[in-house]
Order: C-alpha cells, then structure tokens, then sequence
C-alpha cells in the first residue's frame, strides 16, 4: 500500500498540462490514477484552462458546465474552443470536450478585464482549524480493506488535493445534508493565477455529491447506487493561493427525481470568498439484484 511520500504525490500543474495541436484545439492527457472513468474536476480544470489559452488580459469570473457521456481514462481529450464574443469588458468561450468522436463535456465561461466595485461577501462558518484535523487520506487508508479491489486502488495513492473534514460521518449514518471540509494542492502551483483557478476548479468537484447522500445513509460505495455530475457552475470572486488553506463548506437544500442538487462556497484561511459553486448530480437507487 503507498506512503505519502512526496515522490507519490500527483502534479496536477502536469497532469492538466495541455498540448496546442491546431488553433483553437488542444489534447489533455488523462491521469492513470483516475477510476473506471475520468474524474469530473480534471475535465473541468482542462477545459477552463483550454480557454484561458485563446484569451488575453482577462480573468475568469463563472464557468457552467454539462457532463455529456463518463470520460475514459485511457485516451487523452482533444478541447475545441469556439471564441463566442470578445467585447469590451467581457469575453465569452465555449469549449467541447472530445473523446471516440463524440462529446464528452461542455463549458462556457466568461472572462473579464479587471475591474475595481462593490464588496460585500457572506461570512465563513467558525470550524476547527485544519491543523488539528486527520488527513482524510490516512482515514480512506483505514477503510481500504472493506473496499472492492478497484477502489483499492483508486484510492490508495495520495489525492493530489489534501483534505481534511470537519465534519465525516460514518458510511450508513443518516446526517444532516451539510459538509464542512478544508482542501489545498499538495503540490506547489507557482505564481499564475490561472492555474491556481484550475486547480481550485478540480477541487470544486469533490465530496459535493456526498453531501447530496449524506441524509440517506448511503455512499458511493453502496450496493445499487449510481452517482454522476450532471452539470456543474463556478463563480470566482476573488483571486486566491490554492497551496494554501480553503474551506470548502456545502449544503444540499433538494433530492428529488434521482437528482440532488448541491451548494458550495469555497473561503481561503483568512475567510475571503473566492468561489461559490453549484451542481445537480445523479442519485439514483436500484435493487441490488437489478443489473440493467
């Protein structure tokens, strides 16, 4: 079973590094540590990062996103950007993630020149400090034995993001419908702002649905359970350093059609708002001896 060693450790600088091969298309490499298909917030990062390629001057202030079909882990993705609108203040980009031929991912963002404005921003929860909380690594480390063989190996490696939750819960505990959890790159970014974005885009994508199940008792691991990102939306508000600190805190106000919808809002250590994200993901609960 893998240490933490820091030669272990995923760079995710590297791993979402991208390739030009003609203009306006790129091809992303996948990372051999990903399940049976491509983690959602590696295809988000990439494709953010493949617009940021096509403009100048600007920083991205929202994404939306629509997961199309599961990605798969052992080809790499070509992103074509559609230069929608350079205007005055505001530039707008469309990106089509492709795999076999066909659509895996959508994204649209919008860029804007940096402007001076209105402040005000909600507070951020009082939760423990990360400094006395375990790495949530070291407790999947403890569960691993109990887990099926591919998730052993999924997740019995060091996560390229650290975490540590605030608040965990037992895999059949039925809890209120909130998480709290602090997250950070483990491994150093450097100074462009555009990839500390990414980065803390990939991040945005983990532990949301888990929070939309955390009321029904179940996990990704239960028998009969399907769980996908349906769609996905980041606002950044404020430039951040994602080697430091951030909470991450999460609510899911609605479940409803085998859906469950889920908030987020990301706060840096010193409790600035750098980010509110939303998604819809799958629910769904079949009997266990239904194999359709």
């Amino acid at each position: 079973m893998a240490d933490t060693e820091t030669d272990d450790i995923e760079n995710l600088v590297e791993t979402l590094a991208l390739e030009p091969i003609e203009v306006n298309l790129f091809r992303g490499g996948t990372s051999d540590r990903d399940g049976p298909r491509i983690f959602g917030g590696h295809v988000i990062a990439q494709a953010l990062l493949a617009a940021y390629e096509t403009v100048e001057d600007r920083v991205c202030h929202s994404i939306h996103c629509y997961f199309i079909r599961p990605g798969d882990p052992n080809v790499p993705i070509l992103y074509e950007v559609d230069r929608a609108r350079d205007g005055a203040s505001f530039t707008t980009r469309r990106v089509t993630a492709i795999q076999h031929g066909r659509q895996i991912f959508n994204l649209a963002g919008s860029f804007q020149v940096v402007e001076d404005g209105f402040e005000h921003q909600a507070p951020m929860p009082e939760v423990p400090p990360p400094e006395g909380l375990p790495d949530a690594f070291e407790q999947f480390k403890a569960m691993l034995e109990t887990m099926p063989e591919s998730a052993r190996r999924m997740m019995g490696r060091p996560r390229p993001i650290e975490q540590r939750q605030v608040n965990p819960r037992g895999p059949t505990d039925k809890v209120p419908p909130f998480a709290n959890s602090w997250m950070r790159a483990r491994a150093e970014i450097g100074p462009d702002q555009h990839l500390h974005q990414a980065l803390l885009a990939y991040a945005s994508d983990m532990g949301l649905l888990e929070t939309g199940m955390r009321p029904h008792g179940v996990t990704w691991q239960s028998p009969g359970l399907q769980s996908a990102s349906l769609d996905h939306a980041i606002w950044f508000h404020r430039p951040s350093n994602f080697n430091d600190w951030h909470l991450y805190a999460q609510d899911s106000p609605s479940a409803s059609g085998a859906r469950g919808f889920i908030r987020g809002q990301i706060f840096d250590h010193t409790g600035r708002l750098v980010a509110s994200v939303a998604q819809e993901g799958l629910l769904r609960q079949r009997p266990v001896e239904d194999k359709v």
